[in-house]
């Protein structure tokens, strides 16, 4: 990436560098630019796509509806009931 490419670049992000810090990013640039170019010399046909470098199950269970009967032992808790209803204070 030339010196005036990355000028557009970094204005569109809205970037204001200094000219010693336009070098320090084209060099990066640059050695992202042969990183990425090593990786097209990879072998990738037959490979699954993956959104992970580790393929993990999803750590989610599945909803069940257990039934709980020991209501009297939360409403307990409560500071106020009425009704066998949680008392909430306005706030207004």
């Amino acid at each position: 990436m030339d010196l005036q490419e990355l000028r557009i670049t970094a204005s569109l992000a809205y970037l204001d560098l200094e000219e010693e810090e336009f070098e320090k990013l084209q060099s990066a640039v640059e050695q992202l630019l042969q990183y990425f170019s090593k990786m097209m010399e990879v072998d990738i046909e037959g490979l699954p796509p993956t959104t992970h470098a580790l393929v993990r199950e999803n750590r989610t269970r599945p909803d069940q509806v257990l039934p709980f009967t020991d209501t009297d032992s939360l409403l307990e808790n409560a500071p106020e009931t009425e009704d066998r209803f949680i008392v909430i204070p306005n706030i207004l």
